[in-house]
C-alpha cells in the first residue's frame, strides 16, 4: 500500500499529529483480522506523530528516506540542465531544507538494506522539503530472490506555488533522476515494485514522460488493457484512470521471480477505514511467483 498521510509541520496544517496517530491505530486494526498491507509506503511523513503511526500499527520492520541534511550525487551532472535552482525566492526556493523527504517504508518483512537519494532539482515550496527516492530490499519467504521496493515523493503542481513552467521543468528533471537513481542502485534481475505520490493526476505530458525513463509497468493501465485480470475495487473512469490519481504503483518481473498483480483498492476512503488524509491509502496485492 502507498499512503500519502499529510503529516505535514503544524506551522502547515493543525491537528495532523492526532491523525497520523488514528492511521496507525487502524493499520492494527487491519492487522488483528489479518487484513493489513504486508507493505506500507508512506509519504509526507514529515512530523515527529510518524513515530506514534509507526509504534501503533505493529510493523515489526521500518527504513527511513533521506533525513533533512542528505545531499547525494548529482545524476545528470554531465548533462548539465538549463535549470536555475533558485529563482522564485518569495516562493520558497533557496530557503535551505526544512524537513526530510518524509518517506518511510514499514513491512511485515525483514528489511536487507536501504538505499536512498535527494533529488537535486525542485520548484517553489517543494523545496522546503529533501524530497527524493528510498529503495529497500526485502526477504518474501518461499522466492528464491529479495524483492526491492522504492518508494517515492515527486514535485507537485499548483501547490509549489511557482508557474507552471518551472514545476513541470522541476518534475521532469525528478523524473530523469529517479530513473538514473533505480539504474545504479536496484540489484540487475531482482523483482522491482514501485509506488508513491508522483503527482501526475490529469498530467499525461509528465505521466508519459515516466514511462519513458522508467522501467516498471503501472498497474492501474496493466489492470485497465486486461479487462478481468484484477480484482479491480476501485473507480477506473475515463481511457486513462492511471491519470485520476497522484498515487500509483508499478512493477516489474524479476528474472527469477514474475510479478503479477490480482487486486486493486482503496483503503482510508471512508469505507472500511476513516478519512485521514487529504489522499487516500492506494492498496494493491501482487502474486510473487518463482519461476522455473
Amino acid at each position: 500500500m502507498t499512503y500519502n498521510v499529510e503529516g505535514l509541520p503544524s506551522l502547515v496544517r493543525k491537528g495532523r499529529g492526532a491523525a497520523l496517530k488514528r492511521i496507525g491505530y487502524e493499520l492494527a486494526a487491519m492487522r488483528a483480522k489479518g487484513k493489513e498491507p504486508d507493505v506500507v509506503l508512506i509519504q509526507e511523513g514529515f512530523r515527529d506523530e510518524i513515530w506514534d503511526l509507526i509504534d501503533e500499527s505493529g510493523y515489526p520492520y521500518v527504513a527511513r528516506g533521506p533525513r533533512k541534511g542528505q545531499r547525494d550525487e548529482n545524476y545528470l551532472k554531465s548533462e548539465k540542465p538549463d535549470f536555475r535552482r533558485v529563482k522564485y525566492r518569495r516562493q520558497g526556493e533557496g530557503w535551505g531544507k526544512w524537513g526530510s523527504s518524509g518517506l518511510w517504508v514499514l513491512s511485515n518483512h525483514p528489511i536487507d538494506w536501504v538505499k536512498s537519494h535527494a533529488y537535486r532539482y525542485c520548484a517553489g515550496l517543494d523545496c522546503l522539503a529533501n524530497k527524493g527516492v528510498m529503495l529497500v530490499s526485502i526477504q518474501v519467504a518461499g522466492l528464491p530472490t529479495s524483492v526491492e521496493i522504492a518508494d517515492t515523493h515527486m514535485n507537485s503542481h499548483g501547490a509549489s506555488k511557482v508557474p507552471r513552467k518551472r514545476y513541470n521543468e522541476a518534475h521532469a528533471l525528478q523524473t530523469q533522476e529517479l530513473g538514473r537513481f533505480l539504474q545504479a542502485s536496484r540489484t540487475p534481475g531482482a523483482p522491482l515494485i514501485v509506488g508513491g505520490d508522483f503527482n501526475v493526476r490529469r498530467s499525461p505530458d509528465r505521466f508519459d514522460k515516466m514511462m519513458s525513463d522508467y522501467p516498471f509497468v503501472v498497474v492501474s493501465r496493466w489492470c485497465h488493457e486486461r479487462p478481468g485480470a484484477c480484482d479491480t475495487q476501485i473507480s477506473y473512469t475515463g481511457e486513462a484512470p492511471w491519470l485520476n490519481t497522484q498515487d500509483l504503483i508499478g512493477f516489474l518481473n524479476g528474472d527469477a521471480v514474475e510479478v503479477t498483480p490480482k487486486a486493486v483498492e482503496a483503503t482510508f476512503d471512508g469505507a472500511d477505514e476513516p478519512v485521514l488524509s487529504d489522499h487516500n491509502g492506494y492498496k494493491v496485492t501482487f502474486s510473487l511467483t518463482p519461476k522455473g
